[in-house]
């Protein structure tokens, strides 16, 4: 359900979207304390700044985004 949002976001804004399959990379997904599906984490400046679980609306999502590309 999460996926069609993200890519919509992907396109439409200046984030850069990466897609990661917990069950096959188990030691990323520990590394940044990955517990549930989906987890959406942000990053900015190359910093994490948000961790975001569970299904969100494109436009929470969108806001968040921008807040930090602004």
């Amino acid at each position: 359900m999460l996926e069609p949002i993200v890519e919509t976001l992907a396109t439409e804004t200046d984030a850069t979207v990466v897609k990661v399959d917990v069950d096959a990379n188990q030691q990323l997904a520990s590394a940044y304390g990955v517990r549930g599906v989906p987890t959406l984490v942000l990053f900015a400046d190359g910093e994490q700044v948000e961790e975001i679980v569970g299904l969100q609306g494109e436009d929470q999502l969108r806001t968040l985004i921008e807040s930090y590309t602004e």
